[in-house]
């Protein structure tokens, strides 16, 4: 007989531990995110008796069909004009992102001139930089441009600082074979004529995954529309929603309703697209 030992079963307790565990840790996700939205909703579809008289957050309206309050926030939060000029400004910052981050990327991918590591070097510092700590020499710029109180100052500023599209853009552009650049060249395209018909067409993963990055983070942005545009005519949608505050401190319904107008365009961008920033940033960092 061999004297080979009997292998034993292992437990299948650390195999059948690990599905429980991930499983609780996302319902525990999901309960603390969706347990605040849910309260600050059944809040705004609440009267001011309702509230006054102790209801709890998380306790069901009397009517589900309240919608006055989301037109006093709507009217007299001005929400109308605060989402005209939040488009206004997410338009030329995520078009001028676009196009900036990727002519930069490319620029810097393509071609081999003197600082090109320095450049990059800068980049990434300026990633580590606290950006309240440059405050107050951007807003002399912004000031001596002759741009503070205008939509311009937010779009300068939200163009002008994106560097993580450019390494976004970057991470593309590296995956894309020289090959195709030297042969357009042999056939006469300028360097414009090779980033215009070749490199972005092939950029659109990179491109969605910026809009939708840079859209979201321009969307819900506070401090530079409160800080370079105080004028209420160009208050922005959370701007607006700050404001909405004031006369109404103490009308939670009024303010939870116009939080919901605020928070609702987000969150549907988000769940419909959100398949495209995981798969963009997967892409980008992989290749």
């Amino acid at each position: 007989m061999s004297d080979a030992p009997i292998p034993t079963l292992r437990s299948s307790r650390p195999i059948r531990i690990a599905p429980t565990l991930k499983y609780l840790s996302l319902i525990l996700a999901c309960v603390a995110v969706l347990l605040p939205l849910s309260a600050v909703f059944l809040t705004s579809l609440k009267t001011h008796k309702e509230i006054a008289n102790g209801s709890g957050a998380l306790t069901p309206p009397d009517n589900w069909l309240n919608f006055s309050n989301y037109q006093v926030a709507f009217e007299q939060g001005h929400m109308l004009r605060g989402l005209f000029n939040t488009a206004f400004i997410l338009l030329f910052s995520v078009v001028g992102s676009v196009l900036i981050g990727s002519m930069a990327a490319y620029a810097i991918d393509r071609y081999r001139f003197r600082f090109r590591r320095a450049i990059l070097a800068a980049f990434l510092i300026a990633t580590l930089v606290p950006s309240v700590t440059t405050q107050v020499g951007t807003f002399q710029v912004i000031n001596n441009f002759g741009l503070f109180d205008t939509r311009w100052a937010t779009i300068l500023l939200y163009t002008g600082t994106d560097i993580v599209s450019i390494y976004i853009f970057l991470q593309f552009i590296r995956s894309i074979p020289v090959s195709l650049d030297e042969a357009a060249r042999i056939d006469g395209a300028s360097a414009l004529r090779i980033y215009w018909t070749i490199i972005m067409p092939l950029l659109k993963p990179a491109i969605a995954t910026v809009v939708i990055i840079k859209g979201i983070l321009v969307y819900n942005d506070f401090y530079y529309p409160f800080l370079y545009m105080p004028s209420e005519e160009l208050g922005t949608i959370s701007t607006s929603l700050f404001r909405f505050k004031g006369p109404f401190g103490a009308e939670w319904q009024d303010i939870s309703a116009g939080a919901i107008l605020v928070i609702v365009p987000t969150l549907l961008l988000f769940l419909f697209l959100q398949r495209y920033i995981y798969s963009g940033l997967t892409r980008g960092a992989t290749k």
